[in-house]
């Protein structure tokens, strides 16, 4: 592989490992805060149909990134309703998202597009064009660091950048911050936060929006960024991935990046290289395709070390009398 190659592969990477990273932080608030969220996939499909659609009606990519938002936040409502204050069951309410976002996207799309559940394709001022970076062009022709700079590092587009940056950024909510503090409490140990004076209901329900915002940005992304409109079920089984990428990652934000990138490197070797020859042993384009997949089963399997959730994950609160 020369580095020309190399370098189109970890462009690849990056781009496809956006959406992954997004909904992984998605879930890591949910999850620290003692929600567990099956439903990252639904919500990331729901916004993607919405941002498609409505930038398709309007022209417009940012009110289709604020409906795909708005979407997803829905859904996640819906998600904490069930979840938070009903007490039901979050596995079952994750799942139900799942499909109630399955069969809407594309009954929607349908009766308003009539496009056999799709949106059209997105054009201009549509969809997220890529952003030249400064001097990008003059360092281009530098040995080495000019093409890292120009191709691989320049050239995204903005939600690309916006997903890199909420990692720092989750790092410093969750431990330099307050509400980091109790948002992991509340996941740890809610009747210590309750007896604190803190509302666990309050804090849980802040998880749930900022999950929200955070699948609606993904979902934006992929039919707004990394594809040019919304097609039947585009998340592709992404949702699943994250959740296995915050399990990888012991549900720490750092740790989070490197697993995204780890399976959007999986994909991006899957789309560039369709068979591989090893030894005279050509891999079938199909095993490539299935890499990401067969290492989501590989880590929910347990193969990555001993990876301990919050204690009070998946456990309704009931404020005791």
């Amino acid at each position: 592989m020369d580095f020309a190659t190399l370098l189109q592969v970890l462009d690849s990477t990056v781009r496809l490992a956006t959406p992954l990273l997004l909904a992984c932080l998605a879930g890591l608030f949910s999850e620290r805060s003692g929600i567990v969220d099956i439903g990252l996939e639904g919500k990331m499909l729901a916004a993607a149909f919405a941002s498609a659609a409505i930038a398709a009606v309007t022209g417009s990519v940012w009110l289709g990134l604020l409906a795909g938002i708005v979407a997803s936040t829905v859904m996640s409502g819906i998600h904490g309703l069930a979840s938070i204050t009903f007490r039901g069951n979050q596995l079952i309410s994750g799942v139900a998202i799942n499909f109630l976002a399955s069969g809407l996207t594309v009954l929607i799309a349908q009766d308003w597009f009539g496009q056999g559940g799709r949106t059209p394709s997105l054009m201009g001022s549509g969809r997220f064009e890529a952003i030249t970076l400064p001097f990008a062009q003059a360092l281009s022709g530098v040995p080495v660091i000019g093409p890292i700079y120009a191709e691989l590092i320049s050239g995204h587009s903005i939600l690309v950048y916006v997903a890199f940056l909420m990692v720092p950024l989750s790092w410093f909510v969750l431990y330099r911050t307050r509400f980091g503090l109790r948002l992991r409490a509340v996941g740890e140990a809610p009747e210590a936060v309750d007896t604190a004076g803190v509302s666990v209901v309050g804090l849980r329900y802040a998880a749930i929006v900022i999950c929200g915002v955070l699948c609606g940005l993904a979902g934006a992304y992929l039919a707004t960024g990394l594809q040019a409109g919304f097609v039947r079920e585009m998340t592709a089984g992404r949702g699943y991935i994250a959740l296995a990428a915050l399990i990888f990652a012991k549900w720490r934000p750092w740790y989070a990046l490197f697993a995204c990138l780890l399976f959007g490197l999986l994909q991006a070797v899957a789309l560039r290289f369709q068979n591989i020859d090893l030894g005279g042993i050509t891999i079938p384009v199909q095993v490539m395709d299935a890499l990401p997949y067969i290492l989501t089963v590989i880590i929910l399997a347990g193969f990555v070390g001993k990876a301990i959730p919050p204690r009070a994950s998946g456990e309704p609160y009931q404020k005791e009398r």
